[in-house]
């Protein structure tokens, strides 16, 4: 794959020394000539010095024969700008954009980056895996289908413990995938499945339908 990735920092720097590792085809897009000479020494000749939200350096970096188009920068504008030329103009059929500020997520998606990764979002997360209490933790985004892959955790006290998923009211655009029990082998869940105290349920869901999901599976 040809991978373009915009801003130097060390996000970008680390995200492009993983890629070239991987065997990809990496251009490292960085406005600093003090800091692009650096990962010229010690990545070689894969950082170009340019403003990756313009559209002629875009051009020539060859952004329309690209597979994939990332924006790390720590400027959340410059990012969205820099993914919606490469998406727009050049036609790259995935972009990614790095965001910072949570609150932003939603123009960005709306403005038609495919995904969004926020470091605010993924450390929050985090912290709610180790809070036993947390209903529901984010795993992953399919943005380009509108989607989310989400766990919930069915407690003790939770009313759906013993009932079988054909008996939940659960919004028709969710589809629970899979059940893993505490101290056994995860199953693919089935209309016949039976939840139990402590299990942890993974489930596809629009976001519009997470607290109806949660509510039917926790009971609550």
């Amino acid at each position: 794959m040809y991978i373009i990735v915009i801003g130097g920092g060390r996000v970008g720097y680390y995200l492009t020394k993983a890629l070239l590792d991987e065997g990809h085809e990496v251009l490292l897009v960085e406005k600093n000539a003090a800091l692009c000479e650096i990962i010229t020494d010690e990545l070689g000749s894969v950082c170009f010095r340019g403003d990756g939200c313009e559209a002629a350096t875009l051009a020539e970096i060859g952004t329309g024969r690209a597979d994939m188009f990332i924006a790390v920068t720590g400027d959340d504008e410059d990012n969205l700008v820099a993914c919606q030329v490469a998406k727009y103009k050049f036609n790259v059929p995935r972009t990614i954009a790095r965001n910072r500020n949570p609150g932003n997520e939603p123009l960005f998606k709306k403005l038609g980056v495919d995904v969004v990764v926020s470091s605010t979002n993924i450390i929050l997360e985090h912290i709610e895996e180790e809070v036993p209490t947390h209903p529901l933790t984010h795993l992953f985004t399919l943005g380009d289908r509108g989607l989310e892959i989400v766990e919930i955790k069915i407690p003790p006290e939770s009313k759906t413990v013993g009932k079988a998923v054909k008996e939940l009211p659960l919004p028709e655009e969710s589809k629970l995938v899979l059940v893993i029990p505490t101290e056994r082998k995860p199953r693919l869940a089935t209309a016949s499945t039976i939840l139990q105290a402590g299990d942890r349920v993974i489930a596809l869901t629009p976001p519009e339908s997470e607290e109806q999901l949660r509510t039917a599976l926790r009971g609550s």
